[in-house]
């Protein structure tokens, strides 16, 4: 009797326990979903804040000056056109600084991943004398300041006859971007096992088959974080392309500010300033929106895997 007594009440427990459970599962959602409202609260505040400064710009760019000068700010463009545009795009000098800084830019990106892309592959996949010492080279090249080093890239870039070139900047650029394009696809090569080429080969690929087929599509993503970081770097670099090219030549980040100086000679007109900003800027903007995620992804696995 004792036997099937405890074999009853055995099912009364289960069936006991199992509503508390839920209860308490949905008390812990009811008591966590305010928190996750204030929180999604915060992160719109926080993005309208940082979107502010971009929208101001934008908003003045469509403005004329004689409503900018105004001491009531004009929150919306209303009566407002695209004659600041016109006039910024009527000076050819910004198709030619467009020109420049795309050209920069692109090679600084083919350039930078395929020497990052095989120092990464040395790195995480082969073990070879003096690898210790190359990977504390990069860490140390990559704290260097560059304000400390223009004398010597000036000097180097004059003897070799670069000086005022695209190659020439693009030589420098690919120098600092390097160490830290290394940095991030040594993170997702060390992430895929070596294990996956070693099965594709034994399935009858050969080893560049079995890269190209399993490895290579799996880094994808890091390729494309690091050469949106390869690329932002060329685009929005200021100082040594001061140094190494002259008033001819000039990148989009040297145009605008040659702009805004040829504007104080008068009167400036806020208007069109604005304008020439958003230029520059907002197709950047436009493009990091689109690429973002790739890019953090890249950056949070190359700082903790390997």
């Amino acid at each position: 009797m004792s036997q099937a007594s405890l074999a009853g009440s055995a099912p009364r427990t289960t069936t006991m326990t199992a509503p508390v459970d839920i209860v308490s599962a949905r008390g812990r959602l009811r008591t966590g979903k305010p928190w996750r409202i204030v929180l999604n609260i915060v992160g719109i505040l926080l993005a309208v804040v940082w979107a502010f400064p971009v929208y101001w710009m934008v908003n003045s760019a469509m403005l004329p000056n004689v409503v900018l000068e105004k001491t009531t700010p004009t929150l919306l463009p209303f009566g407002g056109s695209f004659k600041n545009f016109q006039a910024v795009i009527a000076d050819g000098s910004f198709f030619k600084a467009l020109g420049i800084s795309l050209s920069i830019a692109a090679i600084v990106v083919v350039v930078c991943l395929i020497f990052a892309f095989l120092a990464a592959l040395a790195i995480s996949r082969f073990r070879f004398k003096g690898r210790r010492s190359f990977v504390l080279a990069v860490l140390f090249i990559q704290m260097l300041p560059a304000e400390g080093m223009f004398i010597a890239q000036y000097k180097l870039m004059s003897n070799l006859g670069l000086l005022n070139s695209i190659i020439g900047v693009s030589i420098i650029y690919i120098a600092a971007v390097v160490p830290f394009t290394i940095w991030m696809l040594r993170g997702f090569v060390a992430g895929i096992p070596a294990d996956l080429e070693e099965a594709a080969m034994v399935d009858g690929l050969s080893r560049t088959q079995a890269f190209l087929r399993i490895t290579f599509p799996l880094l994808a993503p890091g390729l494309v974080a690091s050469g949106i970081y390869a690329f932002l770097q060329a685009w929005n670099e200021f100082t040594v392309a001061l140094v190494l090219l002259d008033a001819d030549n000039k990148t989009l980040p040297l145009w605008l500010r040659g702009f805004i100086q040829q504007s104080a000679s008068t009167a400036i007109d806020w208007g069109q300033v604005m304008a020439a900003s958003t230029l520059v800027a907002v197709p950047v903007i436009i493009f990091f929106m689109f690429v973002q995620g790739r890019m953090t992804s890249g950056l949070v696995s190359g700082a903790v895997k390997g």
